[in-house]
């Protein structure tokens, strides 16, 4: 690899606590280590300031909501001018009273925020209320150009659908990220939960090969009880970095903090696209259908 092709990436797989500052401390310390292993990006997971909040429905949650700009991408927009590389980070959005969106955040090398992705897919399920805290984003599918390339950012449900990626990539992406917060019921089996962690990694790798990009998938690790005290979710960790290839570059254990770095070389994209031209071979006149919520014949 060449210095214009070499891309140093880290992910900050992490124990959130409920207190924002112990959170906020540890995500400055291990982005003061990437650094230091030489990464120029910097990807961390879903909702990072605090616990995983939507565990209930519980209005005073939206405290935890903040303005874009605002303290946290203010704090981060320094620790990535301080450091010259980018950063990508997941935030509750306060956009207006009654208005909230689950929102990831671009930092460039130099600071500046230079764009933002609101979540466009919002689960509804049991330990998963977030249909109650966060509007659909709005902002459509828009990679985000930065010193290291165009990010096509996407947030945790976004991770099962491939039409976000291949928008992502049809806008001309560089790179998929995806920040999320994913986890097993303390009642699923060990058989289940191998299931679930295997589809989950599946499904992201293949969003790699079909679009001949590298996939970041940074997802927090650790038990959190539910404030209402109605359940516990143990996020099951497990962040992982794909080649254009589906191929594993790098991946951390399912129950522990990790710092994972890996290193990327961007023009393996043009080279896997070249021998696997999937874009070249759509059939865009036949797609039409995929515009219906489903074809009752």
């Amino acid at each position: 690899m060449n210095a214009a092709t070499e891309l140093q990436v880290a992910l900050i797989q992490m124990s959130c606590q409920p207190d924002r500052a112990a959170n906020m401390a540890h995500i400055r310390d291990r982005i003061g280590a990437a650094a230091a292993g030489g990464a120029r990006l910097v990807l961390l997971q879903e909702l990072h300031n605090s616990l995983y909040f939507c565990q209930s429905e519980d209005p005073a949650q939206f405290d935890l909501a903040e303005p874009i700009p605002g303290p946290s991408s203010n704090e981060l927009g320094a620790l990535a001018a301080q450091y010259r590389l980018v950063i990508v980070a997941s935030l509750f959005e306060r956009r207006a009273p009654g208005l909230y969106h689950n929102t990831a955040v671009v930092l460039d090398d130099d600071g500046a925020l230079v764009g933002k992705y609101r979540k466009m897919h919002i689960p509804d399920d049991p330990g998963y209320y977030e249909k109650f805290y966060f509007t659909p984003g709005d902002l459509g599918f828009e990679p985000v150009r930065t010193g290291v390339g165009k990010l096509g950012v996407l947030v945790c449900w976004d991770q099962w659908y491939p039409e976000a990626a291949r928008l992502m990539a049809l806008a001309g992406a560089d790179l998929l990220l995806y920040p999320t917060a994913i986890g097993w019921d303390r009642g699923d089996s060990a058989d289940e939960r191998q299931r679930q962690f295997d589809a989950w990694q599946t499904v992201q790798r293949a969003h790699a090969v079909a679009n001949g990009l590298p996939v970041l998938v940074c997802n927090r690790t650790g038990r959190e009880a539910c404030a209402a005290g109605n359940g516990e979710i143990d996020f099951w960790g497990g962040s992982f970095v794909a080649g254009p290839q589906g191929e594993i570059l790098a991946q951390a254990p399912t129950g522990e903090a990790q710092l994972l770095l890996a290193e990327l070389d961007l023009s393996r994209s043009e080279r896997v696209r070249r021998l696997w031209p999937f874009l070249r071979d759509r059939r865009i006149d036949a797609y039409a259908d995929l515009s219906l919520r489903y074809r009752d014949r």
